[in-house]
């Protein structure tokens, strides 16, 4: 058992959000470093008792925001943040302090990047 991600099974927050979220903190925090190879998705989704699709999908949006790499053979790794920007943290700053006046969760907020971001 690896204890990287507990879920809230009566929570509002999907699974694959919360394994997501979870996976993407413990990066930030530098819990989980450069090169760590997470667990398989079949591995974790069995240790959550999560359908493999679910834990998948939790790990494609970490891979679309950079925070890890999977390769066959090789499996999923963390890869180190790249320096955020001055300029992109501040413009960050600006749209997390906008979403809390509007009411907004940090989730919304993100989503609402995401929709921003051009396909």
């Amino acid at each position: 058992m690896t204890g990287l991600v507990a879920l809230d099974a009566g929570g509002r927050v999907p699974p694959f959000e919360q394994v997501r979220s979870q996976i993407a903190a413990q990066i930030a925090a530098g819990y989980l470093v450069d090169g760590e190879r997470l667990p398989s998705v079949r591995a974790l989704a069995e240790e959550l008792s999560l359908a493999p699709g679910t834990v998948a999908k939790a790990y494609q949006l970490l891979e679309e925001a950079g925070l890890v790499h999977t390769a066959r053979g090789a499996g999923t790794r963390v890869v180190r943040p790249a320096e955020v920007p001055d300029a992109v943290a501040t413009a960050a700053h600006a749209l997390a302090t906008a979403a809390r006046e509007a009411g907004l969760s940090a989730d919304q907020a993100a989503a609402a990047l995401r929709d921003a971001w051009p396909a």
